[in-house]
């Protein structure tokens, strides 16, 4: 057990087919879909996916806080990946503990709010142009690119 993801109300099945993918490439080991994320039981997503969706393992939860609370009380630690003011730079931060579950949200909304008050840690990717954030997909793969070469947990 080492680095999952949970997805929730990610609309695009573009953008979470790419997370699959990173997910892979990151050595993840879960990805919960929550809400109305899209499953590889879509084919456009298992077409973007490239067969990631079949390394990964994955679940799916119709309510994501429901699922946070079920890792909690497991032992997991839940980290949202979100920009406001909890924020913390993702590149200043330490080794997450093992297990670690990754949070990310809707790409128009972010993280539910009652989602982000069960994480103990909000992580924001530093932006310097005009834009406050990245496309989800992009977002998730810095991310876990960088959890995963600071836990040798992982897969990766």
């Amino acid at each position: 057990m080492g680095l999952h993801a949970l997805l929730d109300n990610v609309r695009s099945v573009y953008n979470v087919g790419s997370i699959f993918r990173s997910a892979d490439g990151a050595g993840f080991d879960t990805l919960y879909l929550c809400g109305v994320t899209p499953t590889p039981n879509n084919p456009k997503l298992a077409k973007t996916a490239l067969g990631a969706h079949n390394a990964v393992h994955w679940e799916t939860c119709p309510n994501a806080v429901d699922l946070a609370q079920r890792l909690l009380a497991n032992g997991y630690h839940l980290w949202a990946l979100e920009e406001g003011e909890r924020s913390e730079p993702l590149l200043g931060v330490s080794p997450p503990p093992i297990p670690t579950v990754l949070v990310v949200g809707s790409e128009v909304t972010g993280v539910d709010p009652g989602l982000l008050e069960l994480c103990e840690r909000t992580l924001a990717i530093p932006m310097r142009g005009t834009k406050r954030s990245l496309n989800v997909a992009t977002a998730f793969g810095v991310a876990a690119v960088i959890l995963a070469s600071r836990t040798p947990a992982s897969r990766a």
